[in-house]
């Protein structure tokens, strides 16, 4: 991709992420990193980050590693994804980290780790994106 891969351009390729606020910190082929800060309006009882909040944040980071790695001129879409949800986020900052594991003619599989401000892992989610030619 020729120019850099910034928040102003995952707001006008998946505008849902602009709903969240999702912000990126980094992003290549090699990893990419895209932060949620803790809202109320995205949380359950008691303050807890919402779980649909958190695998929203890593479908959409690991679709962006995703989409890097794509060759000239395809598209991407989620075909399957698991998350495991380890530890409650009741305030401050989730960041979540995409790699790709494998990145093939007709699927790219991506893992990504979403961390708490105290360095905690709070999920892990591996999803597999078909690439669209």
């Amino acid at each position: 991709m020729a120019a850099p891969f910034d928040t102003p351009a995952l707001h006008g390729l998946v505008p849902f992420a602009a709903t969240l606020g999702l912000r990126v910190a980094a992003a290549s082929p090699e990893a990419v990193r895209v932060e949620l800060d803790h809202r109320p309006e995205l949380c359950t009882a008691g303050g807890v980050l919402h779980g649909g909040a958190i695998m929203a944040l890593a479908d959409t980071t690991g679709a962006v590693c995703a989409y890097l790695c794509l060759p000239h001129g395809a598209t991407t879409a989620t075909v399957e994804s698991k998350t495991n949800l380890l530890a409650a986020v009741r305030g401050g900052v989730v960041t979540a980290t995409a790699a790709p594991l494998h990145v093939g003619s007709t699927l790219i599989v991506v893992e990504t780790e979403l961390r708490r401000d105290d360095g905690q892992l709070a999920a892990k989610t591996t999803q597999t994106q078909a690439v669209l030619r």
